[in-house]
């Protein structure tokens, strides 16, 4: 049986995502920006909730926690760093699994943009939820991680299959293309951001995005290869992620 996401618009630029488990009728509520909002929406669905799958710890991530477990009674997972704002019921970290009715999440650790942050997959449908790590031709930034391990968190998900969805969090993507093409002139880049500027011109989403179509023009995941545009021609390629983002911390277009 597949697994329903219901994706809504919340905050100023976050995505919320409700997923159902076909088999079971189980849900769960991927990160909690805006409690109000997410109560909306379970409401307008005619959904319980059964669990909150929290990536890290910032609070347009973890903030409704409290108030939703509250109207639902369901149990909260997410990793240890989650409990600098809010108590959890179970802490998970890369490596465990998370069932949800019949479905089964894989557990990635996505370290980088806070220490902890995770990932979850699930790869009977192929869907990945993954937060603040991964962004439609971006990545989150380094709050609180070293390079090496925002490359590391950015080569587990790329290791996924590239047909694999991918739900991010944010609605960044026009800003994110505009950067990519100040160090990429691929075609191929070159054809999505006019694709991503005609969509948002329409007011239409650009997330989910796919392991793939990041693969191919996320400029952070093609970091090695675009070295000599930002000054680290010839270094590792962590450093070579680590140019490409200050590039991007300092991008004023």
């Amino acid at each position: 049986m597949p697994l329903t996401v219901h994706q809504f618009a919340c905050l100023s630029d976050n995505y919320g995502f409700l997923i159902r488990d076909e088999a079971t009728g189980k849900t769960a509520c991927i990160d909690t920006p805006d409690a109000a909002a997410v109560l909306a929406e379970l409401k307008s669905l005619g959904w319980g909730l059964d669990l909150i799958l929290n990536t890290h710890w910032h609070p347009d991530h973890a903030g409704g926690n409290e108030e939703i477990k509250a109207a639902t009674g369901c149990t909260i997972v997410g990793p240890k760093e989650v409990t600098r704002i809010a108590p959890l019921d179970r802490e998970v970290a890369g490596g465990d699994t998370v069932a949800l009715g019949e479905t089964t999440f894989q557990v990635l650790a996505s370290g980088g943009h806070t220490l902890e942050h995770i990932a979850y997959y699930d790869p009977a449908s192929r869907t990945a939820f993954v937060g603040d790590t991964l962004f439609a031709l971006g990545c989150g930034r380094m709050f609180e991680g070293t390079p090496e391990q925002m490359w590391e968190s950015l080569q587990r998900l790329a290791a996924l299959p590239d047909d694999t969805t991918v739900y991010c969090a944010h609605e960044y993507t026009a800003s994110n293309a505009r950067f990519a093409l100040s160090v990429d002139d691929s075609p191929a880049l070159k054809s999505r951001t006019e694709a991503v500027f005609a969509a948002r011109e329409r007011g239409e989403w650009t997330v989910p995005t796919t392991i793939g179509a990041e693969k191919a023009t996320n400029p952070f995941l093609r970091a090695p290869q675009l070295a000599g545009k930002v000054g680290a021609a010839g270094q590792p390629d962590h450093l070579a992620f680590a140019a490409v983002r200050a590039a991007k911390d300092g991008f004023k277009g």
